[in-house]
């Protein structure tokens, strides 16, 4: 990955930390992306002190619309080009018996950050990414995945963060099947991967789980997607840690498929 450019989205906690210290302490220039200063600057030390190049710091908050289109303005003012964008930015199940939360747009929080933000950012970096090709982009989605309800998308009706995760995460993997096929013969790939379970992360234990894995194990399945050249050419997969397996069946809906990407697009702006 030497001389190569990583974004991370969520890049100062959890597995986009150490995905981005492991590429920054090989030589890679890593954008890294947080909402957390002293986190962000943190992360950064430790890539310099691994002795890597000193990674660039990019403050945003995903949970806008506004926040998405900053990031994409100063990733484009920063880099004439993008090998890998890994849409890692998420939010949680948050804390039992949470409520629901929106963001400053009024969009569900995890609808928001967990999906909505990867599928704009994606968009405003696509031809940042495809000057750049070959190059790939990692959806990181989850295999707890739960069908839509396309007529109750940001759980108005019935709230709890666990569905609403899962379901953020349902359409993660939704996204990243449509965008391989508009992309396919492009040189960019698009594969979304389940890292590994319950890694030991802040959203984990703010959640009350027990962790039943490693963030180690997580980044090195994360890692495998980024850089592996048997990987070159996949694309439209959804892999669980090392293996491609069935995402939920509600994802192989065109139809489901289609009426997501209408109000995508929609509440993107597009």
């Amino acid at each position: 990955m030497t001389g190569r450019t990583v974004l991370i989205t969520g890049s100062t906690d959890g597995v986009g930390r150490r995905a981005a210290v492991r590429l920054g302490a090989a030589g890679t220039r890593v954008l890294l992306h947080g909402r957390d200063a002293a986190r962000a600057r943190a992360t950064r030390d430790e890539i310099v002190a691994a002795g890597g190049p000193e990674p660039e710091v990019l403050l945003a908050d995903l949970a806008s619309v506004a926040g998405v289109d900053g990031l994409a303005e100063r990733v484009r003012d920063r880099t004439d080009r993008l090998d890998v964008l890994v849409n890692n930015a998420g939010v949680g199940f948050g804390a039992p018996g949470a409520g629901r939360r929106v963001g400053p747009d009024g969009t569900e929080l995890r609808f928001a950050v967990n999906y909505l933000a990867g599928y704009r950012l994606t968009r405003l970096l696509l031809p940042l990414l495809l000057r750049s090709a070959p190059a790939r982009i990692v959806n990181v989605a989850s295999a707890g995945q739960e069908a839509l309800d396309l007529d109750d998308l940001q759980l108005e009706r019935s709230y709890s963060g666990v569905s609403a995760y899962r379901r953020s995460k349902l359409a993660q993997v939704m996204f990243t099947f449509d965008l391989a096929e508009e992309l396919r013969g492009t040189g960019v790939t698009v594969n979304a991967l389940h890292p590994a379970s319950l890694m030991a992360t802040t959203m984990v234990r703010e959640s009350g789980h027990a962790s039943l894995s490693t963030v180690e194990e997580g980044t090195d399945a994360l890692l495998r997607l980024i850089d592996d050249p048997g990987l070159a050419d996949v694309t439209g997969a959804y892999f669980d840690r090392t293996r491609a397996e069935r995402a939920h069946p509600q994802a192989y809906d065109p139809a489901v498929r289609r009426r997501l990407r209408e109000v995508s697009d929609r509440l993107a702006g597009r």
